[in-house]
């Protein structure tokens, strides 16, 4: 599902720093980054990352870890190319770091940004699709606003990577720093944590599914996702490194086909043989109603669109996730 040979070219040799890289996505991308040729910095302190995800390329020969956290973290060397991908992902996660989350956006970021300067290097943001809000246009392009509350329970996600896009420009137009965003789209895949104390929608559904157990569906199951296969968010993120098209800009990573998440955990359901129950709880505070990007952008500017269905994904992740529990 992921061939990227043709990039080994452009990535052969190239010192890249991924930091998160010890996370999903970031492991995932340290995978095919390594395929490719290139020499890997993995950088991760694990408070949501996992040495399992990471610990087969540990004898490559082209991968190292470091233990660290990118906020507080002195590289003392320049890299080809810096990928910062370090941030705490669930909702319920951050909402109860919220400090160490708007962190690793702010000064993280800077220190990188700065090192990227010195260097010359490419920086790619992983920033998300939550910078959004609750979206009034639907699907959303990259030119929409966003409609976010600053000061909510969720806004030291959200904000944080506002304000990480923002300082991605203001270094691309001050310091002509080669920057490229990426608004990433909720991921799924083999490697979401199994053992998160909170667990994303994904994971905890099929968790709950293999189980048993009641479905938790937060509010009314009516709000929608775009949910994006690794493989293809990998991929994405691949082609904005190896092009230069994407200079400056800023991409949608995710699927277009918007589905709720009451069509989600009836789909678990049936893929996993479940007996369980959809059980629904109170809504999640500023949780948006609807989900969906354009992706118009990431077709002409990098050949981009996601190839794998949601319910071929599903199964692979619940396979995975069957091995593991």
């Amino acid at each position: 599902m992921l061939d990227l040979s043709s990039f080994k070219g452009f990535f052969g040799g190239h010192r890249i720093l991924v930091t998160g890289g010890a996370g999903f996505i970031g492991s995932w991308l340290c995978d095919a980054l390594v395929e490719l040729g290139a020499k890997v910095v993995c950088l991760d302190n694990l408070s949501s990352g996992r040495v399992d995800n990471i610990k087969h390329l540990l004898n490559s020969g082209r991968f190292e870890f470091v233990n660290a956290d990118v906020s507080s973290w002195c590289a003392g060397e320049g890299f080809d190319v810096i990928v910062h991908g370090a941030s705490i992902p669930s909702p319920e996660d951050y909402m109860s770091r919220p400090v160490e989350t708007l962190l690793s956006n702010s000064i993280g970021l800077l220190k990188l940004l700065e090192n990227a300067r010195e260097n010359g290097s490419i920086l790619l943001y992983m920033s998300t699709s939550e910078v959004y809000g609750d979206a009034a246009i639907i699907p959303t392009p990259e030119t929409y606003y966003g409609y976010v509350n600053p000061i909510g329970l969720r806004s030291c996600y959200d904000e944080s990577k506002r304000f990480g896009e923002a300082l991605c420009m203001a270094y691309f137009r001050q310091y002509n720093v080669d920057v490229r965003i990426a608004r990433i789209f909720n991921s799924y895949g083999p490697r979401l944590d199994v053992n998160a104390r909170y667990a994303r929608v994904v994971p905890r559904f099929i968790l709950q599914a293999l189980r048993n157990e009641p479905i938790t569906v937060h509010g009314d199951g009516r709000q929608t996702r775009s949910f994006t296969y690794i493989t293809d968010t990998v991929a994405a993120l691949v082609m904005m490194l190896a092009k230069d098209t994407v200079r400056g800009e800023v991409l949608n990573v995710g699927n277009p086909k918007e589905t709720s998440i009451l069509e989600l955990a009836e789909k678990i359901i049936k893929l996993t043989g479940s007996s369980s129950k959809i059980v629904f709880t109170e809504p999640r505070p500023d949780d948006p109603r609807r989900r969906c990007p354009d992706i118009r952008r990431a077709k002409e500017l990098i050949g981009w669109e996601p190839k794998v269905q949601l319910e071929e994904g599903l199964k692979y992740t619940i396979e995975w996730f069957r091995k593991c529990v």
